[in-house]
C-alpha cells in the first residue's frame, strides 16, 4: 500500500475579521511545500493537488500547475497528481489541459498522475457557465481528446458535442509514455466502476471503510479484467482511499490537534455543495470559519442532513444506523468524524493493517485542513513517516 498527502489549500478567515491578514495565502502556500518536501524525504509516495474556483476558505488551489510545478523543484522522488484538473472544457480548453500536464511531466522527471473530474458546486459551474446536466459527459469528452492529444502527432482534431478543435501538433508531449496515469476522482462507488471500464484509478473521496473498500477492490479489478476498454492508451488499475490525518504522540493529543480541522473540511466543502447554502454565498462578503465556530455541532449536522454519532468515527468502522444513506451526504459526515488516522502511531497503525489487507492500492491524507496549525502537521508528518509508514514498505 501505497501513501500520499491530498492537498485544498485551506484558509480559514480570522473569526474576528472579515478578511484574511495580507501574508494569509503566500505564506500557507510556502507551508504546503515545506511539507511536502518533508514528505518526500521521509518516503511518501504522492500528493494529489485540487484545482476548484471561488470556493473561499475550503479550497485556494485555483491554479494547481503551477503549485505542482513549485513542488517538482523542492522534491526528487514523490509523485505530483492532478487530484482532479476540472475537464469541461469551459473550466480549462483541453489542448491547455494537455499542454499542462506534458509541460510538468518534463520539468518533473516524469512524476505526473494525471487526475480527471467534474466538478460540482454551484459557485463553480456558474462562474464559467457549466450545466449539471452536462458536465459528465463533458469530462469524458474532454478527457478522451486530452489523451489523443498527448500521443497523437499530429493530434487529428475533433468536432466533438462540446469541444471541437481541427488538428494541430499539441506540444510539448510527456515524458512519460504513452501518456501519465490516468485518474478519475469518485465520490460514488458508481464512478469507482467507470473508472474500472475505463482502465482509470480511482480516486476515492468517500472515506471509504475497509470492509466497503474490500468489496471496491473486488469489484472493481473484476470489471476491469471483463469489461474494461481503456479512455486511454494506458490503463492504470488502482484504488485510492482518502482519510484525515493527524500523527501524535497520543490518541487524546492527536485528536486535541486535529479533529477541529476534520469538522472545518466537512463544513465548509458541505457549505458550498448544499442548495441551502452554496447557490446564496455572497462571493468576499461571508465568513464561514465564524459560521462554523458560532454554529453548535448539532446545527451543523442538520445542515447537511447529517446526524450526531457518540463517540466519533471509529477505526476505520462506520455506523449503519446513524450514517446518511446518501453517498456524498455520507461522505461529509464521515469527514467531519475522528476517523481511523487521527491518533498514535499505533492506533494508525492498526487502522493500515485493515486497509491493506482490503487490498487498497494507496491511503491519500489530508494534512493540512481548517486552522490546523503548520508546526502540528510538520510533527505529525514526521512521526508518521518515521513510526507508521516504514511498517508497510
Amino acid at each position: 500500500m501505497k501513501f500520499g498527502l491530498f492537498y485544498e489549500h485551506q484558509i480559514p478567515r480570522p473569526r474576528d475579521k472579515e478578511q484574511w491578514d495580507p501574508d494569509a495565502e503566500h505564506k500557507m502556500m510556502k507551508n504546503a511545500l515545506d511539507q511536502i518536501e518533508l514528505a518526500d524525504q521521509l518516503g511518501f509516495d504522492y500528493i494529489f493537488q485540487v484545482e476548484h474556483h471561488f470556493l473561499e476558505e475550503y479550497s485556494h488551489s485555483s491554479a494547481p500547475e503551477v503549485f505542482l510545478a513549485a513542488a517538482s523543484q523542492r522534491t526528487k522522488n514523490i509523485r505530483l497528481g492532478h487530484g482532479i484538473t476540472l475537464m469541461p472544457p469551459r473550466y480549462n480548453h483541453p489542448a491547455r489541459v494537455a499542454e499542462r500536464i506534458a509541460t510538468l511531466d518534463l520539468v518533473s522527471d516524469g512524476r505526473v498522475e494525471f487526475g480527471t473530474g467534474e466538478s460540482g458546486s454551484e459557485m463553480e459551474m456558474g462562474g464559467f457557465g457549466v450545466r449539471r446536466e452536462d458536465k459528465k459527459q463533458m469530462w469524458e469528452e474532454a478527457t478522451r481528446e486530452v489523451v489523443k492529444m498527448m500521443t497523437q502527432t499530429p493530434y487529428k482534431g475533433t468536432e466533438g458535442e462540446y469541444f471541437g478543435m481541427p488538428s494541430r501538433n499539441v506540444i510539448p508531449k510527456p515524458l512519460q509514455k504513452p501518456h501519465p496515469p490516468l485518474w478519475v476522482a469518485s465520490s460514488r462507488k458508481e464512478t469507482t466502476m467507470v473508472a474500472a471500464r475505463l482502465g482509470m484509478g480511482s480516486l476515492g473521496f468517500a472515506f471509504e471503510t475497509p470492509d466497503e473498500a474490500r468489496e471496491r477492490v473486488a469489484q472493481y479489478f473484476q470489471l476491469v479484467r471483463e469489461e474494461c476498454t481503456p479512455i486511454g492508451v494506458a490503463i492504470n488499475p488502482a484504488l485510492a482511499v482518502i482519510s484525515s490525518l493527524m500523527c501524535s504522540e497520543t490518541d487524546e493529543e492527536a485528536m486535541a490537534k486535529g479533529v477541529e480541522g476534520t469538522q472545518f473540511f466537512s463544513y465548509s466543502l458541505g457549505y458550498y455543495y448544499a442548495p441551502t447554502t452554496g447557490p446564496n454565498h455572497r462571493p468576499g462578503r461571508e465568513n464561514i470559519y465564524r459560521r462554523f465556530k458560532d454554529t453548535p455541532e448539532e446545527e451543523r449536522m442538520a445542515m447537511f442532513g447529517l446526524r450526531r454519532r457518540l463517540g466519533g468515527f471509529g477505526a476505520g468502522g462506520g455506523d449503519s444506523e446513524t450514517e446518511p444513506e446518501d453517498e456524498v451526504q455520507r461522505a461529509l459526515w464521515r469527514a467531519s468524524q475522528r476517523g481511523g488516522c487521527i491518533g498514535s502511531p499505533d492506533f494508525i497503525r492498526d487502522t493500515l493493517r485493515k486497509y491493506e489487507d482490503a487490498h487498497l492500492d494507496m491511503m491519500i491524507f489530508v494534512a493540512q485542513s481548517g486552522a490546523r496549525k503548520h508546526e502540528d502537521i510538520m510533527d505529525s508528518i514526521q512521526r508518521f513517516g518515521t513510526e507508521v509508514l516504514p511498517r508497510f514498505g
